[in-house]
C-alpha cells in the first residue's frame, strides 16, 4: 500500500476530513518530494501536491499518486482553490511546523475551519521500512568509513575543528549530502560535555577524545559515537569507558518489541546507577533516527510505548565528570520480530592511539 493509502486510512480512521503537510520530512516521506519548495493537501480520497514552477517537473517524477498543481502567485491561494472544489469543511494542519504568521494567514484566506494536529504523520515515520533501513544502513557504512579513516588523522596539536572538519569532509567523499548535526569532538576535559561541539581546542598527550557525529544520505541519517585516547588517559577515565561499554550492551541485549523506551533507559541508567556514576549520566539513552536524527520512539524515562519492529533507535549511555572527562558510546539499532540487530560494527572498545 503507497504511504498516501496508510495515510488516507489513518485519516479515515481519526475522521480527519482533509490535512495540509507543510513539514518538508512528513511531505518527503508522504511524497517522496526532494525539494525544497512545496505544500500537500490530502483528502480522504485525493492528494494533491503545490509547488512553484522550479520543481513541478521534479514533483510530476518524484511523487507518486498526487495531483500536481503550480502556484504562481502565494502558495494559500491554491490551497483555498482546493478546499473551495473538495467543499472541505475542516482542514487539519500540522501544528507543530505552522508558525503563528502562518496560521494568521491561514485563518485570513482560508474559507473552513482549522483544526490543528500533531504527530500524524511522524507517528507512521516511527515504523521503517526494508527500503528506509538499507538506506540508513548505507549512512552507517559512511560514517563507520569516515571513523576508521580519522583515526590516522588525530594526533598531538591537531585541534578538534580541524578533527570535524575532515570527518564531514571523508563523509561527503563517500557520497553523503550533509551532516546530521554539527559534529561533536571533545577532547580532555571537555570530553565531559555531552555535546561539546568542536573548538579551537588543540587535542593533546592523555586526553579522552568523544566523537559523535553522523551523515545524511539520499534523505536518511546516521548517528554514532565512539569514545577514544590519544595515549593512556589515566585509571578513572578507562575505568568509565569500560562501565559505559557494559552499560551499552546491556541495552543492545535487551532491546526488543514489547519493552518500553522507559524500560529500556532504565537498563542502562541502573547499572551505571549501580557502578557509582548515577549522576554522571543526565542524558536520555536514546531516539529514533530517520529522516531526522531526533525522531520517535524515544529511549527515556518519559517513553511508556512499546517498541515494535521496525523502529531504528540509538543506544547512547554515558557518563561526564567535571573537569575529569567523560565517555559516551552509540550505536544505531533496528528492532526485529525477536530482538534487534546491530547496524554497527566499529569497535567499541578504548583505542588507544
Amino acid at each position: 500500500m503507497s504511504r498516501v493509502k496508510v495515510i488516507q486510512k489513518m485519516m479515515k480512521d481519526q475522521k480527519i476530513e482533509a490535512i495540509v503537510i507543510t513539514s518538508p520530512y512528513n511531505l518527503r516521506y508522504a511524497s517522496g518530494f526532494t525539494g525544497s519548495t512545496g505544500l500537500s493537501v490530502i483528502t480522504q480520497e485525493k492528494a494533491y501536491f503545490v509547488t512553484d514552477f522550479r520543481y513541478t517537473k521534479q514533483a510530476a517524477e518524484q511523487t507518486k499518486g498526487f495531483s500536481i498543481i503550480q502556484n504562481t502567485g502565494p502558495i494559500l491561494e491554491e490551497v483555498k482553490t482546493i478546499i473551495e472544489e473538495e467543499k472541505i469543511n475542516v482542514l487539519s494542519f500540522e501544528k507543530d511546523f505552522v508558525t503563528y504568521t502562518g496560521f494568521d494567514k491561514m485563518r485570513d484566506l482560508l474559507p473552513c475551519e482549522l483544526n490543528p494536529v500533531s504527530g500524524l504523520i511522524e507517528s507512521l515515520r516511527e515504523i521503517k521500512d526494508e527500503s528506509e533501513i538499507e538506506t540508513i544502513e548505507a549512512a552507517i557504512k559512511i560514517t563507520e568509513y569516515a571513523f576508521q579513516e580519522i583515526l590516522n588523522f588525530i594526533k598531538p596539536g591537531v585541534t578538534e575543528i580541524e578533527v570535524a572538519n575532515k570527518l564531514d569532509f571523508l563523509m561527503r567523499e563517500k557520497g553523503a549530502t550533509g551532516v546530521s548535526f554539527d559534529t561533536i569532538v571533545a577532547s580532555g576535559k571537555r570530553s565531559a560535555m555531552p555535546h561539546g561541539v568542536a573548538s579551537d581546542k588543540k587535542i593533546e598527550q592523555g586526553d579522552m577524545i568523544t566523537i559523535d557525529f553522523g551523515c545524511y544520505y539520499k534523505g536518511y541519517v546516521s548517528d554514532m559515537t565512539r569514545t577514544i585516547a590519544l595515549g593512556d588517559p589515566g585509571e578513572e577515565l578507562k575505568k568509565i569507558h569500560q562501565i559505559v561499554l557494559e552499560a551499552q550492551a546491556k541495552v543492545n541485549e535487551a532491546a526488543k518489541p514489547g519493552i518500553t523506551g522507559k524500560e529500556l533507559d532504565a537498563v542502562a541508567r541502573d547499572y551505571i546507577k549501580e557502578k557509582g556514576y548515577g549522576e554522571a549520566f543526565g542524558h536520555s539513552t536514546g531516539h529514533g533516527i530517520g529522516l531526522e536524527v531526533h525522531e520517535n520512539p524515544g529511549i527515556n524515562y518519559r517513553n511508556d510505548k512499546p517498541l515494535v519492529q521496525g523502529n531504528v533507535i540509538t543506544n547512547e549511555p554515558g557518563i561526564y565528570i567535571p573537569d575529569v572527562g567523560g565517555v559516551r558510546i552509540e550505536d544505531d539499532l533496528v528492532i526485529t520480530k525477536d530482538g534487534n540487530r546491530n547496524l554497527m560494527s566499529v569497535t567499541k572498545e578504548l583505542i588507544q592511539l
